[in-house]
């Protein structure tokens, strides 16, 4: 498989820095980002009390600062760094847009270069990283998005809303996003005892189709009755946020999930931790 590089347009970085910094994220993120360096990043998400995403995110080590880059979705760019400028309170932290010619990259396929950090949510995703000036693009960003969806990795904002659901909601916990062992975060006591409990319900899966899949948002059905919503889609392949006891007691019924009409046949990843919920 050839190489496939693209700068990620829908993506921007916001700056976190100072003698805090380290603590400062350490204490509010889902993720652990005590050790990170050149070939290393983290997933993560800043949670509500209640445990819902508020928003995710990768962390990267900032060399220039000796922080860290956060690289969030382009959308959000003003909401969430005003959040975390929020709870600095006393800390020595500074909190700041980056340059907009500061690009966050994917790269995935062969040939990719070893001095970049893999995807921590899957090594098959590739690379991610910081980059400013020219980069050559060999591919688009509909290309990765048709690439992720491949792989079944949600995205927020496609694949969910924020401030709406859970991290194990969107397999966060298959995806190296919660550090369940670092201590605590805003939300720790709400996803731990998800985990522990193994409480979680509703799972972001993959769906295939015979038929071009309809649009995000649409209701997923077992006969008349809703069990999700579709996300984001390339064709016939796609993800949705399943109700996963609710659906396998109507495929064990020989009942079929549909959306708009069109027969959906759910999986459930390889590389998640958790498995269809147990029928007795």
């Amino acid at each position: 498989m050839a190489s496939h590089c693209t700068i990620l347009q829908s993506r921007r970085l916001v700056k976190v820095f100072g003698d805090d910094a380290n603590e400062f994220l350490q204490n509010l993120v889902s993720c652990d980002v005590s050790d990170l360096g050149a070939t290393s990043s983290a997933f993560g998400a800043l949670l509500t009390p209640q445990g819902k995403i508020l928003w995710d995110f990768f962390v990267f080590a900032d060399e220039q600062t000796g922080g860290f880059l956060l690289d969030v979705s382009a959308d959000e760019l003003e909401a969430f760094a005003k959040r975390l400028a929020f709870y600095k309170l006393r800390a020595k932290v500074t909190v700041e847009h980056a340059d907009e010619d500061t690009h966050v990259v994917a790269a995935w396929g062969a040939d990719l270069p070893a001095d970049k950090p893999l995807d921590p949510r899957l090594a098959e995703m590739g690379v991610r990283y910081v980059a400013s000036g020219a980069i050559a693009q060999t591919a688009s960003e509909a290309d990765y998005h048709a690439h992720r969806i491949g792989l079944g990795i949600p995205q927020s904002g496609l694949d969910f809303k924020l401030a709406d659901v859970f991290p194990h909601d969107t397999d966060m916990d298959s995806l190296n996003g919660v550090a369940f062992s670092k201590g605590c975060f805003i939300g720790q006591e709400v996803v731990s005892r998800m985990k522990h409990r193994g409480t979680a319900r509703k799972r972001l899966i993959k769906v295939r189709a015979e038929a071009a899949l309809p649009a995000a948002g649409s209701d997923v059905l077992a006969g008349e009755k809703s069990v999700g919503s579709l996300g984001s889609s390339d064709g016939t392949t796609g993800l949705a946020l399943l109700r996963l006891d609710r659906a396998k007691t109507a495929m064990d019924a020989g009942v079929p999930l549909t959306c708009e009409g069109v027969v959906l046949t759910p999986s459930i990843q390889e590389w998640a931790v958790f498995d269809w919920p147990s029928s007795d």
